[in-house]
């Protein structure tokens, strides 16, 4: 896949969220966008090239489509979403729940964090 296919891999999801932003509401775009595409997106960026090189570019765009304060308030929102959701898998007891390793944990966190610091930035470096 080239560079310009994954160009417009992103620039779709990104327009599917102004669609999803009129009908359902800003939680339910910024969810869609940041939480799973941009995520994923991010992921993928780990291990290869291709996503990487696009990574800025698709972050620059998603900082254009919800406000600063929107932004905060959904990633301090998800962040403590994730919060409950990982307090709540250490406690169960059920062994038969597939739960996520602490090494995948630990990285899941640590690329929120990334994306997060990324989206809340003042000024965005793309060199």
């Amino acid at each position: 896949m080239n560079t310009r296919r994954f160009h417009e891999i992103w620039l779709e999801q990104c327009d599917a969220t102004y669609e999803i932003k009129l009908r359902y509401g800003v939680k339910a775009a910024f969810d869609y966008l940041v939480a799973e595409k941009l995520l994923n997106f991010a992921d993928a960026a780990t291990s290869r090239p291709e996503f990487a090189r696009e990574l800025p570019r698709f972050v620059a765009y998603v900082r254009g489509l919800f406000t600063p304060q929107e932004m905060r308030t959904h990633l301090a929102r998800i962040e403590r979403e994730q919060n409950v959701y990982d307090a709540d898998d250490a406690n169960e007891e059920d062994d038969e729940l597939i739960r996520e390793s602490p090494a995948a944990a630990a990285e899941r966190t640590r690329q929120f964090a990334s994306i997060k610091e990324l989206l809340t930035t003042e000024e965005l470096r793309t060199s």
